[in-house]
């Protein structure tokens, strides 16, 4: 085999982030609608585990809403990986923004205690919909940007993730406090249509759409499409390893039911004269903040080293996994809420690494008519393990354990997968050239 002509990679810096959105009108589309919709999850995901918790006063109640958020795109996966392959993804993105908007709308009927099970229908309709337009988006990119500005995009699209967990966490906070849940759910609403609407105005080719064939509403339950995802992916050995790195984020599921139980009852932000379940919910929005920015952080100052160098990207995650370890393990000690938002900056500087690189990982790896399932499987593992961790996490504090010493455990926990991938690095050799548009036959 031939090796992997040189590839002149696009550096990653403000300039290259401004020249993308500049010169690509689809990148730029793409963009804002993630911008809009993201804002808007920020919001509805506080106002849902703050309902939850303040109506039934159980953390195993959030802990069930985060699985069923999570766990069904796992389940799901396969006939999302295969819907993407075949429709284009542009029509895929579109329909599941609108369907998203009128489920958000129906949380607006939730009113008392008696009300709370219909939270839990909802979100994992919300859910099974999310399955269909993430992997969609992930595919899609390699589609509408040049292959040497495949690193730019995907750490413009981390950076704009953490950004919108920065500013949605701290305005959804705020506006909940003080405008009430109402005006949250509706916001959330009006983000995925306006994100609908930025998605239909993208032009650009599906090659694994236009020469396909006619879809079939049989295929939906054909399973050949899915044994020939899983025999792809079986043949290239570096694709499979990667395609468990989202998996080994231990740490995410955990997360989002500790900060929610730390914000009301250690953390809470005494503001005025505000009622306790507000001061939790700014609680709460503060220690997600921190996590934006240390998601942030991770990409931004990492991607200009790994550039699109395979070695590289791979021993950066490798780091991601200590730094997340690190930092949950950390919370443990944390008398203040600055002191635990430093924690969790460097727990999800080490995360979003391993979010970001793997992805890139993936999308160079694989080919474009294969790309749906690939996503869809990266993503359907990594919703397994966040529910499992939800749900652990929330049964551990339920029954009296601490939630700072749950979080130190799933620190620990992250060494697991940090030495799984350190000694798959270590067995690969070490390469200067970049990653090769798709695995070696």
């Amino acid at each position: 085999m031939e090796p992997a002509p040189e590839l002149q990679v696009t550096p990653v810096s403000f300039a290259s982030y401004a020249r993308l959105l500049r010169r690509n009108h689809n990148f730029r589309r793409l963009w804002g609608a993630q911008i809009v919709s993201e804002i808007g999850d920020w919001f509805y995901t506080l106002a849902i585990y703050n309902l939850l918790l303040q109506l039934t006063g159980r953390a195993g109640s959030v802990a069930l809403a985060l699985v069923l958020q999570v766990l069904p795109q796992t389940l799901i996966g396969p006939t999302a990986g295969v819907v993407n392959d075949r429709l284009r993804r542009k029509y895929v993105m579109i329909a599941s923004d609108l369907g998203r908007m009128a489920i958000v709308l129906c949380m607006l009927f939730i009113r008392s205690k008696e009300q709370v099970w219909i939270v839990y229908p909802l979100l994992m309709a919300e859910t099974l919909l999310a399955a269909f337009f993430e992997p969609a988006r992930n595919a899609v990119i390699p589609n509408i940007v040049e292959r040497e500005e495949i690193v730019v995009a995907n750490t413009l699209a981390s950076t704009t993730w953490s950004v919108n967990l920065m500013v949605g966490a701290t305005l959804g906070g705020l506006i909940a406090a003080l405008l009430g849940r109402d005006s949250v759910f509706l916001l959330n609403g009006l983000s995925f249509l306006a994100s609908a609407a930025l998605i239909w105005s993208m032009r650009f080719a599906e090659p694994h759409a236009e020469t396909g064939g006619r879809f079939r509403v049989r295929e939906l339950i054909d399973f050949s499409p899915i044994l020939a995802g899983i025999r792809y992916v079986r043949a290239h050995a570096r694709l499979r390893a990667t395609i468990f790195l989202k998996a080994g984020n231990l740490i995410i599921g955990p997360g989002w039911v500790l900060f929610t139980v730390m914000g009301q009852n250690e953390f809470a932000v005494r503001w005025g004269g505000m009622s306790p379940e507000r001061s939790a919910f700014l609680g709460m929005s503060v220690l997600l903040g921190a996590r934006g920015l240390g998601a942030l952080l991770g990409p931004v100052l990492t991607a200009a080293w790994a550039g699109q160098v395979k070695h590289r990207l791979e021993l950066a995650i490798f780091w991601g996994y200590l730094g997340a370890a690190a930092g949950y393990t950390l919370l443990r000690v944390s008398g203040h809420l600055w002191q635990a938002c430093l924690c969790v900056m460097l727990a999800h500087f080490g995360s979003s690494i391993v979010w970001v690189f793997s992805t890139t990982l993936l999308q160079l790896q694989s080919d474009d008519k294969f790309r749906g399932r690939v996503f869809a499987a990266d993503l359907g593992l990594c919703m397994f393990t966040i529910a499992a961790g939800a749900y652990l996490a929330g049964r551990f504090v339920d029954w009296g354990f601490a939630a700072r010493n749950v979080a130190s455990v799933a620190g620990m926990l992250m060494l697991i997968p940090a030495t799984l991938w350190g000694l798959s690095v270590r067995r690969s050799m070490p390469s200067n050239q970049a990653v090769p548009n798709q695995p070696a036959e």
